[in-house]
């Protein structure tokens, strides 16, 4: 016998042509975005030499379509390897790294002999060697975009990578001074002429564990043990972690003798395990051990002169009274601040400064001397970039679905900008100087190697969160006969009568 004949099933759309167009269109948006911002840097160089030189050199192009090529090479990676990504964070970030080196060449210039500046070789002095450590961080971040196709696959080597962070930590406090400090901070190995701050890469290794390890323990740490005002606090014995968190935070602090990276590491935690718990509880609890920490060290410091707090009693006395010694120990912090403020609303322009009266200016201080020619206008714009690169990589925290991604793209966002409230927040006065360098715009290859890594773990992430769902039907009706309807690809069946 035959079965009677019956409508033929229609084919199931697919979708993959919309997908194709979407992933497109992202990547449009992208390259408009990175041309744009590579605009603005060549009209910054070329005003720089405008100033400096009161003409503009034919070759003063060059160095920003060097820096084209390469975001331009990374973006065509991202197309073919991560092409939901989020389409605003690499022009974001190219536009800080852009004006970054831009800015260290306007300094090399200014220390050159004025009759050899117009011909100042483009890959000499401090701006020529961050262009070489842009290259190697681009291709470190094309690198991880090609090795890590699944975010969730790094969770594997959660534990070694928490050690490996550990012991990066710990590397520069254990060396002798001569090999590892700098300005009073122990955060360097320094080996002959090379230099490399091993704290960078060790915040994405504890990241990596931080996310994995909560993620496997948030219900236990979730619990609440008593209420008060309103609050619930979790139970003395689930303290542990935040402790040893702290403790570690503590250690640094003391032996490589900078609060900065001391905060760094034990905020990351605390907002983390934050995200992991929803509880303020814990966000109050962190407060109150690190404040409580610093105050201590402080206390310690300036009742033992010799101990190994001296140095961070040293630098919280130069920030509540820097014009206490403004030719000595808070000469730094005083030029930075007179920068600032010549700057006004609108700034001297760039190449119309004196940034160099600022030490360190191309380090830690370069948000000053930046500063000082753009303005607080100038500023204002940056901060809203980092705010933006922040605000991306927490969307993609809360659109990725598993909860493993949803807390490193959380921890890496937060790290980023508690990185530049640290470092803008010391050199406006507004807590002691630390460390830390500015991301994208400071000297120095470990920093920006370590941020542009960061920045593909966060478009790995948000290609995941953005990327379609496969294998699930738009709607039930185009489904074939005899499949069931099933919520997000998961297993479960949703049973209709």
């Amino acid at each position: 016998m035959t079965a009677p004949a019956g409508p033929a099933a229609s084919p199931v759309p697919t979708g993959e042509m919309p997908r194709v167009r979407l992933s497109r269109s992202r990547r449009n948006s992208e390259l408009a975005l990175l041309l744009m911002a590579m605009a603005l840097v060549m009209a910054y160089s070329a005003t720089v030499e405008a100033n400096l030189f009161d003409t503009v050199t034919a070759d003063f192009w060059v160095p920003t379509a060097l820096l084209t090529a390469l975001f331009l090479g990374l973006h065509l990676v991202i197309r073919f390897l991560a092409p939901y990504a989020d389409p605003v964070l690499v022009p974001a970030v190219a536009l800080l790294n852009g004006l970054g080196v831009a800015f260290l060449r306007r300094i090399d210039l200014a220390k050159a002999d004025p009759e050899e500046r117009p011909d100042f070789p483009i890959f000499a002095g401090i701006g020529g060697t961050q262009l070489t450590w842009t290259l190697i961080a681009i291709v470190l971040a094309a690198g991880l975009l090609f090795i890590i196709r699944d975010h969730r696959s790094v969770s594997r080597y959660a534990y070694t990578l928490g050690l490996a962070g550990i012991v990066l930590v710990m590397i520069p406090a254990v060396l002798p001074r001569a090999y590892s400090e700098i300005n009073g901070a122990k955060l360097w190995i320094l080996i002959g002429g090379f230099s490399i701050q091993p704290g960078e890469f060790a915040k994405l290794a504890l990241l990596v564990f931080f996310a994995y390890y909560l993620v496997r323990k948030r219900e236990v740490l979730s619990l609440a043990s008593r209420r008060f005002l309103g609050i619930d606090f979790p139970r003395g014995r689930d303290l542990g972690p935040v402790l040893v968190v702290w403790v570690i935070s503590v250690l640094v602090l003391i032996f490589e003798k900078d609060l900065g990276t001391s905060l760094l590491y034990f905020g990351m935690f605390v907002v983390t395990l934050y995200v992991a718990t929803e509880r303020v509880s814990w966000l109050i609890i962190g407060l109150v051990l690190f404040f409580g920490g610093a105050f201590l060290a402080y206390f310690l410091g300036g009742a033992f002169p010799n101990s190994p707090f001296a140095n961070f009693y040293v630098r919280a006395e130069i920030w509540l009274n820097p014009f206490e010694d403004p030719y000595e120990k808070g000469y730094q912090l005083v030029q930075g601040l007179l920068g600032l403020g010549t700057g006004g609303l609108f700034g001297t322009g760039p190449g119309g400064g004196q940034p160099l009266k600022v030490p360190e200016v191309q380090n830690d201080f370069i948000f000053a001397g930046i500063g000082e020619e753009i303005g607080l206008f100038g500023l204002s714009a940056l901060l809203v970039i980092y705010l933006l690169i922040v605000e991306r990589g927490l969307r993609a925290a809360i659109a990725v679905r598993d909860s493993f991604g949803k807390l490193l793209a959380g921890g890496l966002a937060f790290t980023l900008g508690l990185q530049v409230f640290v470092i803008v927040g010391g050199i406006s006065g507004l807590i002691p100087l630390t460390g830390q360098t500015t991301p994208f715009l400071s000297a120095g290859g470990s920093s920006l190697m370590a941020n542009w890594l960061l920045i593909a773990f966060l478009l790995r992430v948000s290609d995941a969160a953005r990327r379609p769902v496969t294998g699930v039907s738009p709607r039930p009706d185009n489904r074939p006969a005899g499949v069931p309807e099933q919520l997000h690809g998961a297993p479960t069946e949703v049973i209709r009568p």
